[in-house]
């Protein structure tokens, strides 16, 4: 495996499992999607100009369109409704959520038209999941955990989050896109700034901003967000996409949460119940479970196939 597919999975596996507790900070005093939207615009602009400005040739109409799709279904459908959520629901039980698109991932392919239908093992994998999504919000838990009292409008907004990044995802390995990395990055990010910000000003975000409440720790981590969980973490995983095999990339579905809830509880104050813990355990093992059966049905890779990462 080349070095920089290492480099580029820790990235994502520390970035990532950081933006969360960033996300939590942010949407204490900016609108959520304002702040998407506006971290996109800047993380976006800088890599496209940039870019641009180092010869990579124009896009074409088509490459926009595919950066377009791919910009509506990862940075509004799925970012956007990760970073709303967030304000109702805590960031490590948010990361769990988000955890799940590897079950997307298996239901879509089992159900698209010409989809490869999975295993017995990837559907038990599939059902240890709704398991622990049903363990993590499940209403008899009143009075032992403060799980039983998460919005159901944000919990419907992660699920739906992890639905979209996972059409997202799926699309982006095949989509007709410039053969630079970080110009189709930045494409992506500038189309879906803007319809973040088409959605932020349709549910009043824009007449409810009040500069001078935005408090500092709220600026720094929108400043995370841009700099390290755009420009570096986002990168990283558009970038693994196209370069290293897929059961390699999804491990960061089961590395990020542990972050994220760690870090939550250190510098959040986010409760750590049994509950969580169970829960956590299980929907973690369900993507382990899955990632494995799906590496296992594959057809055996050559020495040179698992040198250069191939897919």
């Amino acid at each position: 495996m080349k070095l920089k597919v290492w480099i580029a999975l820790i990235a994502v596996y520390l970035v990532w499992g950081s933006t969360y507790l960033a996300i939590r900070f942010v949407v204490e005093s900016i609108p959520p999607l304002f702040s998407a939207g506006l971290r996109f615009l800047i993380s976006g602009a800088i890599l496209y100009f940039w870019r641009r400005s180092q010869g990579d040739p124009a896009p074409s109409r088509v490459q926009w369109r595919a950066a377009a799709i791919i910009g509506l279904l990862l940075l509004l459908g799925g970012n956007g409704g990760l970073v709303w959520a967030e304000q109702y629901i805590p960031s490590g039980i948010s990361s769990l959520f988000i955890a799940t698109t590897p079950l997307w991932m298996v239901l879509i392919d089992s159900l698209r038209p010409g989809g490869k239908s999975p295993g017995w093992l990837t559907w038990l994998g599939v059902l240890f999941g709704l398991a622990g999504i049903v363990l993590l919000i499940a209403p008899w838990q009143n009075g032992f955990s403060g799980a039983s009292h998460l919005n159901p409008f944000g919990v419907a907004a992660l699920l739906f989050a992890a639905f979209s990044w996972t059409i997202g995802s799926l699309y982006s390995r095949k989509a007709p896109l410039p053969a630079s990395p970080l110009l189709y990055t930045g494409m992506e990010m500038l189309a879906g700034c803007a319809s973040l910000f088409v959605l932020s000003g349709l549910t009043g975000e824009w007449t409810r901003l009040d500069l001078s409440v935005i408090q500092p720790r709220s600026l720094w981590g929108l400043a995370y967000l841009i700099f390290f969980g755009s420009l570096i973490g986002f990168v990283s995983y558009t970038w693994l996409l196209r370069n290293a095999p897929t059961p390699l990339v999804s491990t960061y579905a089961y590395i990020n949460p542990l972050i994220a809830i760690l870090l939550g509880v250190l510098f959040a104050d986010e409760s750590l119940n049994i509950w969580m813990i169970i829960s956590a355990a299980i929907i973690i093992g369900s993507v382990v479970i899955i990632n494995y059966a799906r590496y296992s049905a594959r057809q055996p890779a050559s020495p040179t196939q698992l040198t250069t990462g191939d897919d």
